[in-house]
């Protein structure tokens, strides 16, 4: 079903076109077997760079599209109708560019940046820990300064591209082991760095094509100009980055709803049973009204809060909103699919079986919908 667009610019929709052409000829063939077979599309994320796709948000005197997150979402929707390892992969790099964009100084924005913006770069984003999922502020991962710069010790767990990524943008504690928030400090580190290596990927449910690793950081030496910001301004960096990386998985969540939308359309239309199409028992109508409707105020809600963000409005509160909604609305939507073409739904010859194992993930990445809810009415008790 067609997305029907309201866009900023002229510019902006001839953008999403190309985006759809690329999803078209690029990504629809290769999703089934590739996730059968844990292949990573890095070849993708290269082609997207070049498309000028990577950096999207980003300013353009470093490589980036000068867009508004409000058609980036979109893109990232797009992508993420079409596969949702692709899609949410640009959310992630997106994410590890942040920190670098927004808190890194002129020297190192001009030195790092062109490269993780056109498509040459691949980035992680390392912050939870087996210990310290979502209570990020008890990293244990250290830095400890030397003569030169930090040595890095410790572990990142749920990495999203670890053992593929060309940089992490890790996450450590500087301060005092009892520091909490105070003490942790952002680091840009190389993938080549001696020290760095990944774990075994995880077995997951869904994302097979989605490369999810720990990440082990021995000893690992880095120039006092790999640290972001200042010392201690970590956390603070982090959470920042979070709030725009939730709308990114809110609009993933959207793609993958829409997707699935799409194919329990299809088969309804063309499913007969008592000599008419099923679309047309209302029991069915019904339940495909729910989840049109769920899909597209999910989308309204990001979209609503990416406009906040564009006109440098407070959004932290929208963000976890719409993270919250659009995953949830993923989940049921995604089901509903299933349902809707039964005993097909069930088989991995149909696409909503993928589906809808891919939609759980989304409700837990980037801080769990319990955790999203926890953040509401931390903003709702402070009058925000």
């Amino acid at each position: 079903m067609a997305v029907d667009r309201t866009l900023p610019t002229s510019e902006a929709a001839d953008l999403l076109e190309l985006v759809r052409e690329v999803a078209s000829k690029e990504l629809s063939g290769r999703v089934a077997a590739d996730e059968e077979n844990a292949a990573f599309p890095r070849d993708l994320f290269t082609l997207l760079g070049r498309s000028g796709l990577l950096g999207l948000p980003y300013p353009s005197e470093y490589g980036g599209g000068d867009q508004p997150y409000e058609v980036y979402l979109q893109v990232v929707e797009e992508l993420a109708t079409s596969w949702l390892a692709v899609g949410l992969g640009l959310s992630v790099h997106t994410l590890s560019c942040f920190p670098v964009a927004a808190y890194g100084t002129e020297e190192q924005r001009a030195a790092l940046l062109p490269d993780m913006l056109g498509g040459e770069l691949l980035g992680a984003y390392c912050l939870s820990e087996a210990h310290s999922g979502s209570d990020a502020a008890a990293l244990s991962t250290r830095a400890q300064a030397t003569d030169s710069g930090y040595r890095i010790d410790g572990a990142k767990s749920w990495i999203t591209h670890g053992g593929h990524a060309d940089f992490y943008t890790l996450f450590a504690r500087t301060g005092a082991p009892d520091s909490g928030s105070q003490g942790i400090s952002c680091f840009h580190v190389p993938a080549a760095t001696p020290g760095v290596s990944a774990d075994a990927p995880e077995k997951k449910m869904g994302m097979s094509a989605s490369p999810t690793a720990v990440m082990r950081f021995d000893g690992a030496e880095v120039g006092a100009d790999a640290r972001i910001g200042a010392e201690g301004q970590g956390f603070p960096i982090a959470l920042a980055a979070l709030d725009s990386g939730r709308l990114g998985i809110a609009a993933c969540a959207v793609g993958v709803a829409q997707a699935a939308l799409d194919a329990a359309l299809a088969y309804a239309r063309e499913r007969e049973q008592f000599g008419r199409p099923i679309v047309e028992f209302q029991g069915l109508s019904f339940m495909l009204a729910d989840m049109a409707t769920g899909v597209e105020a999910a989308r309204e809600l990001y979209l609503a809060a990416a406009r906040r963000r564009d006109a440098g409005r407070p959004f932290g509160r929208q963000a976890a909103m719409a993270k919250l909604f659009a995953t949830d609305t993923a989940m049921r939507v995604t089901t509903d699919a299933v349902q809707v073409l039964g005993g097909y739904g069930y088989t991995r010859d149909f696409p909503v079986e993928r589906l809808m194992r891919e939609a759980k993930v989304l409700q837990i990445v980037e801080g769990t919908n319990q955790i999203q809810r926890l953040v509401i009415g931390r903003h709702l008790a402070r009058g925000e």
